[in-house]
């Protein structure tokens, strides 16, 4: 049988020594500071000699303690290692994702710490690029999120993300208080060359002439929105991608309530039929589904 003083006294000791500090080490190990010093005076009755010189504020180890935290310290540390490689592994995988850069930044970026407290077994490995993938071939991905026109092909499930709107948006500096219908023809028209609502088909939709004054352009809806934001024009650009900026103030969306809502499917959840069973790929369908449609966990 060991003789062995009480291990909550070595433990308590062991904390107040490290810490210097009564205080700190109650609050370490969830004691009371007199329950620490209880136990600190238990084991100096048991080793028949003084272990700390108490002041007003703090204490300081005596030689005895000095050489006891020592080994003390070395002994916790092994107990540590032995019950840390006993302990269950915690198992990560990762999930490939590939999706337009505007769709990355604007809007799945910034709800990935909710997904990552949700799963935190699963970690995101995300690409970027406007072009689009063909999952068949590039097998280093596991889903894609497709923006656009999507081309059905066999053995690639295709699921849309609900429709969004897509809406004229501009600084609230471009905009007066007296505006009507035919007041958004006298601003500039920002042209978003890969949304698939042009602004041609958005005034034939409101039944308003297309003036023919020139339009620049982008080929990402973020520097589409950033120029809006900077007071270039008008962008004609899904609300989804500009959450921020109308949160904000910065954005507001052109004459709401005087045009035609559009609401169209743009963006499109793509992964490999075969891979229909994968949990990692349901967890991550599941949760983007609930994000895009505005959904909580408990509903």
């Amino acid at each position: 049988m060991r003789k062995l003083p009480s291990l909550q006294a070595l433990r308590a000791f062991e904390a107040a020594a490290r810490l210097q500090s009564f205080l700190l080490a109650a609050a370490e190990l969830h004691l009371t500071p007199s329950a620490i010093s209880h136990q600190v005076r238990a084991l100096e009755a048991h080793f028949g000699q003084q272990l700390f010189t108490r002041g007003n504020r703090r204490v300081e180890l005596t030689d005895s303690g000095g050489r006891l935290l020592t080994m003390l310290s070395a002994a916790f540390d092994m107990i540590e290692e032995a019950c840390r490689e006993l302990a269950p592994k915690i198992t990560t995988e990762s999930l490939s994702v590939h999706c337009t850069p505007s769709f990355a930044s604007k809007w799945l970026g910034p709800r990935l710490p909710a997904f990552m407290r949700e799963y935190p077994g699963l970690t995101i490995r995300m690409s970027s690029s406007a072009e689009p993938v063909d999952l068949l071939k590039a097998a280093e991905l596991d889903v894609a999120i497709a923006y656009g026109s999507v081309r059905r092909q066999a053995g690639v499930v295709i699921e849309a993300l609900g429709a969004e709107r897509i809406a004229p948006l501009a600084s609230p500096k471009l905009i007066g208080k007296r505006f009507t219908r035919a007041d958004i023809a006298k601003l500039t028209l920002i042209e978003s060359k890969l949304n698939p609502l042009r602004w041609r088909e958005w005034f034939t939709q409101n039944g308003l002439k297309m003036p023919e004054s020139p339009q620049p352009s982008f080929d990402r809806a973020a520097l589409v929105l950033a120029a809006a934001v900077d007071g270039l024009g008008v962008a004609l650009e899904s609300v989804r991608f500009a959450e921020r900026e109308l949160a904000s103030g910065e954005l507001v969306i052109v004459g709401d309530g005087l045009y035609t809502p559009i609401e169209r499917e743009t963006h499109f959840f793509c992964y490999r039929a075969a891979d229909r069973s994968s949990q990692k790929i349901r967890h991550f369908h599941d949760w983007l589904l609930r994000e895009s449609r505005g959904l909580s966990t408990d509903e």
